[in-house]
């Protein structure tokens, strides 16, 4: 017990660093971490977004299909219906 409270008091303490770290070195962190980021977000994006928007166009189309089969048979009974009024 005596070693965990006095590695956490250690770990805990403030310590004196002579090294120096010019602004060049957070800047390098900085866009390494950006990048990682943004290369996680782009992968999930292109991972979800492609078969999204396949499935939407495949929607798309079939509603497409849906309406011009619609068109037709309407523009069908419009013409037997003039034909039995004649």
């Amino acid at each position: 017990m005596y070693k965990l409270i006095l590695s956490i008091f250690l770990i805990i303490l403030p310590t004196s660093s002579f090294a120096y770290l010019g602004p060049g070195m957070g800047g390098g962190i900085l866009a390494a971490t950006a990048g990682i980021v943004i290369a996680i977000f782009a992968a999930l994006f292109g991972i979800l977004w492609f078969p999204i928007k396949r499935l939407i166009k495949k929607k798309k189309a079939q509603q497409e299909e849906h309406q011009k089969i619609k068109d037709y048979a309407e523009s069908i009974n419009e013409e037997t219906r003039n034909n039995k009024e004649k």
